[in-house]
């Protein structure tokens, strides 16, 4: 596989990781997203990531 996808795959993979420890200690409620920006600034940088 090209060098550029794997990188690209690699870093979707960690983007993934990376909100899963987010959620590691509670519960996946939208509620809570919603009220903390600190949160959804991070989920939604790593969903950059991603696309």
């Amino acid at each position: 596989m090209n060098e550029k996808v794997l990188k690209c795959l690699y870093d979707i993979k960690n983007a993934i990781d990376e909100i899963d420890t987010f959620f590691a200690d509670r519960e996946k409620r939208f509620e809570d997203y919603t009220k903390d920006i600190i949160l959804k600034r991070a989920i939604e940088r790593n969903l950059e990531i991603i696309g």
